[in-house]
C-alpha cells in the first residue's frame, strides 16, 4: 500500500511540475493577485476577466521570477475570460489534455498568486452539456470539480494526468461552485479576443423585466413568462424595428424567450445585421415583428 501511495504522490507532483512553468501570476487588481497561464510562446496569457480589474499597470509574474508589463489584448465578461499580451518570446505554453476525461478523474487546480506555483487536488464531480452564463456567454461544456479554490487561484489552469490543461478555473461564473471553462471554449474565445479584442454580440437596445403572461397567452404559447420592454433606446435596432415601450417579448427566431438570459443567448454574433423575427405581445395580441439586429457597442 505504501508503494502505491508513494507512486500516486509522485505522479501528482510530476503533473504539477509539468505545468508549473506555464502558470503565471497576474497583478491586475488592487489587492490579491490572481493567476493565469501561457497560451502561446510569443506572449499571450489567458486569465479570468474578473482578475483583471484595470486596463493599465498590469504585470505578469513568470516562473523564473521575472515580472513583465502586460497589456489587455481582449476581454469577454460574459465568459469571464481575458487575454493579456507580454513582450516575450520562448515562453512555455500549456498543452491541451485529451477531451475524454470523465466524472471521477483526479484533477489539480494550479495557481501562482505569489512567487511559487501552488496546487490543490480534487476530482471531476460533474460533466454536462453546453450552457449559458448569467451574462449570456456560451460555455461549450459544463465542468464542475470539488477542488477548493483558494484565494488567487482564479484564472489558473485545471490539469489532469501529465500536467495537460483541461480548462481555466473561475470562481465568478456561479457562486459557491468550482467551475472550469473547458479547453474547447478557451480555443474559441481566445482566438476571437486575440484577433478582435472582444466577442461580437447582437444588440437590440431595450431594457426589460420578466413578467407573468396573461392566461390566454400562456395557453397559446405554452410558456408562463416573457420580457416586458420598459425602455427602448432612441435610434437603436429595436426603435428602428418598431418595438414599443410596453411590448412583451416572448420569442426570437424559433426560440422562446422567458428570461433575460434567453434573449441574450439568441443575440450571438451571427445574427448581427440579420433581419430577425421577434414574437411579441402588444395590446393582448400575439404578433411577429422583424428587427435587424445591431452589434453591441
Amino acid at each position: 500500500m505504501t508503494a502505491v501511495l508513494t507512486e500516486l504522490s509522485d505522479a501528482l507532483a510530476n503533473s504539477v511540475e509539468a505545468a508549473a512553468d506555464s502558470v503565471v501570476r497576474v497583478e491586475g487588481r488592487r489587492r490579491l493577485a490572481g493567476s493565469g497561464f501561457v497560451w502561446s510562446a510569443d506572449g499571450l496569457i489567458v486569465t479570468a476577466n474578473h482578475v483583471v480589474k484595470k486596463d493599465r499597470s498590469i504585470r505578469v509574474g513568470l516562473h523564473d521570477g521575472q515580472s513583465l508589463e502586460a497589456s489587455v489584448a481582449g476581454r469577454d465578461p460574459s465568459t469571464d475570460l481575458a487575454v493579456l499580451k507580454v513582450e516575450a518570446d520562448g515562453l512555455t505554453a500549456v498543452s491541451a489534455a485529451p477531451k475524454d476525461y470523465r466524472v471521477g478523474h483526479m484533477v489539480l487546480a494550479l495557481g501562482r498568486p505569489g512567487r511559487t506555483v501552488q496546487a490543490t487536488m480534487g476530482i471531476v464531480s460533474a460533466l454536462g452539456d453546453s450552457w449559458r452564463t448569467h451574462m449570456g456567454g456560451q460555455i461549450d461544456r459544463y465542468v464542475q470539480t470539488d477542488v477548493v479554490m483558494y484565494p488567487g487561484f482564479s484564472g489558473g489552469p485545471l490539469v489532469g494526468a501529465g500536467g495537460q490543461v483541461l480548462g481555466l478555473n473561475s470562481s465568478a461564473l456561479m457562486r459557491g461552485v468550482s467551475l472550469t471553462i473547458p479547453e474547447v471554449t478557451l480555443e474559441r474565445v481566445v482566438e476571437a479576443l486575440a484577433k478582435h479584442g472582444r466577442l461580437k454580440r447582437g444588440y437590440l437596445g431595450v431594457s426589460t423585466q420578466a413578467v407573468r403572461l396573461p392566461s390566454g397567452a400562456r395557453e397559446e404559447l405554452g410558456q408562463k413568462s416573457g420580457l416586458l420592454i420598459v425602455n427602448v433606446e432612441t435610434g437603436s435596432p429595436a426603435d428602428n424595428g418598431g418595438l414599443l415601450l410596453g411590448d412583451t417579448i416572448v420569442g426570437i427566431s424559433d426560440a422562446a424567450v422567458r428570461r433575460h438570459e434567453d434573449l441574450l443567448a439568441q443575440l450571438s454574433g451571427d445574427v448581427i445585421d440579420q433581419k430577425t423575427p421577434l414574437k411579441i405581445i402588444r395590446g393582448g395580441e400575439i404578433r411577429t415583428i422583424n428587427v435587424t439586429i445591431g452589434e453591441r457597442p
